[in-house]
């Protein structure tokens, strides 16, 4: 079997259009930001939160006892970011 000049053995594909820069860079952060299970504001109440525990300036709610586990931490950074509205999912222990 021989290949010669009129053969369809090796078709070409045909170009395909490309995207524009600021297209890929917008599809780019669609994705990032629709794979990411908090969004950066909440984030950024759980980096201040751990930065207060970490200076021993922390307190927990009603009884006002200075924060020294982490967990506990976090867990208020995501309290005060759903109280302003930032996109954290429900907590799994009260989404009966």
């Amino acid at each position: 079997m021989t290949t010669g000049k009129g053969s369809t053995r090796y078709m070409t594909a045909t170009p395909v259009a490309k995207r524009s820069t600021a297209a890929k860079n917008m599809a780019a952060k669609k994705q990032k930001a629709a794979g990411r299970k908090y969004s950066p504001k909440a984030s950024a109440f759980v980096e201040q939160e751990m930065k207060e525990m970490k200076q021993r300036k922390l307190k927990s709610g009603s009884s006002g006892k200075i924060v020294r586990n982490p967990k506990q931490a976090i867990a208020i950074g995501l309290s005060e970011a759903r109280r302003s509205g930032a996109r954290v999912p429900r907590d799994p222990r009260k989404a009966a």
